[in-house]
């Protein structure tokens, strides 16, 4: 099975990186967690995207906040998958990193889900994984069908209290 590779800006993101990787343990899918700066540690950034399908990843997730040019660097650099979380800062809620992933040139498309989505990241790269692995689409169908009857046994519990 492919890797999923996760990249964050800063270990300040470790907090939406762990839900991504709650996801990925529960599916059964490898993966590798680094802290790499778009600005900071540039070359290090793109030698992890330049290397990574060699490396036997097929998806990365990039986390960063703010000026969140790290999912688009790495994107630059590969032509596997790149899903980007926008994370949250305090100046402008997250809004300045999702504005920055989302935002990318024509040919280095980056998929962005919501900010601090972590989770949802880890499910996409699930998914897009899930397109060459019959198992790992079982699990994930088995996924959804628990999610659902969690929901349905909430609503029983509520048309009993009501």
């Amino acid at each position: 099975m492919k890797k999923v590779g996760i990249v964050m800006g800063s270990d300040s993101d470790l907090p939406i990186i762990q839900k991504a990787v709650k996801v990925l343990k529960d599916l059964q899918i490898p993966y590798e967690v680094h802290v790499y700066s778009a600005h900071r540690t540039p070359e290090e950034a793109k030698a992890f995207s330049a290397g990574a399908e060699s490396s036997g990843f097929g998806v990365i997730i990039a986390a960063a906040g703010m000026a969140a040019h790290l999912a688009g660097a790495v994107a630059a650099n590969t032509t596997l998958p790149v899903i980007g979380i926008p994370c949250k800062s305090s100046n402008l809620e997250g809004l300045d990193a999702l504005l920055s992933t989302v935002q990318m040139p024509s040919g280095i498309p980056v998929a962005t889900v919501a900010i601090d989505g972590g989770a949802n990241a880890a499910f996409l790269a699930a998914q897009i994984l899930a397109l060459s692995d019959a198992e790992l689409s079982e699990r994930l169908k088995s996924r959804r069908k628990a999610d659902a009857q969690a929901v349905l046994t909430k609503d029983a519990g509520i048309m009993e209290r009501l």
